[in-house]
């Protein structure tokens, strides 16, 4: 309910004071199961994409925002909360796995589930080879993946900045993407990793990055 009543509120003004440029919105089925499955170039994706489609979409967090102390931390709760983020331990050994059970979970209860398949944002702005799990879910849950195309969202906060600017940007939703019968009979390893490239395919066609050829990996930390 708080998260609804956020975005009635929210999503609206955002757009109005940021005014980003979307395309494709109609492409965003308006009820069942659906994964918007993006390029990530900075933190503010996760809010520009439910900001823009035409619905709420889920994505996850990490769940030591929703754990601060102080009116600093129940600020940042509370705003996760109203978002529609999802909590994960990152830090789990069953992080990866519970990640793909909480999104199956969001799906199978007929609502929209923002993932980003390279795994991590770009830090040069390539695009870097999916990982499979945005197939998983389309197979598993048999729901639609509209790829979404994301530009600029990086100036509006680079990475390591916490500040927000009022940069040009443009979220683009491409067509929406089945799989299950294409893949019906096709040994399971091999339908997830013919779909994932499916559809980065798609989201390379939107975002107009140029490639990486290779996996991104988390930045070191120190």
């Amino acid at each position: 309910m708080l998260y609804l009543a956020s975005r009635a509120v929210v999503a609206p003004t955002l757009r109005a004071v940021w005014r980003p440029t979307i395309e494709g919105a109609h492409h965003v089925p308006l009820t069942g199961g659906v994964i918007l499955a993006s390029n990530h170039l900075s933190f503010v994706d996760s809010v520009a994409i439910p900001a823009c489609a035409p619905r709420p979409v889920h994505f996850l967090a990490k769940s030591d925002y929703f754990t601060g102390k102080g009116p600093k931390g129940y600020a940042i709760k509370t705003w996760m909360t109203a978002t529609g983020m999802i909590p994960v331990d990152r830090d789990d050994t069953r992080a990866a796995q519970k990640s793909l059970e909480a999104g199956l979970e969001v799906l199978r209860s007929g609502e929209a589930f923002g993932i980003y398949p390279e795994g991590t944002r770009s830090r040069d702005g390539r695009l870097y080879r999916g990982r499979t799990g945005v197939a998983y879910l389309a197979l598993e849950a048999d729901v639609p993946v509209v790829p979404v195309g994301l530009q600029g969202t990086q100036h509006v906060q680079p990475v390591g900045s916490n500040r927000f600017h009022l940069a040009k940007a443009t979220v683009r939703f491409g067509e929406p993407l089945s799989f299950r019968e294409a893949f019906a009979g096709v040994a399971a390893g091999r339908a997830r990793r013919e779909a994932t490239d499916q559809i980065m395919s798609a989201i390379y066609e939107l975002s107009g990055q140029e490639l990486a050829g290779e996996y991104n990996e988390h930045p070191p930390t120190t």
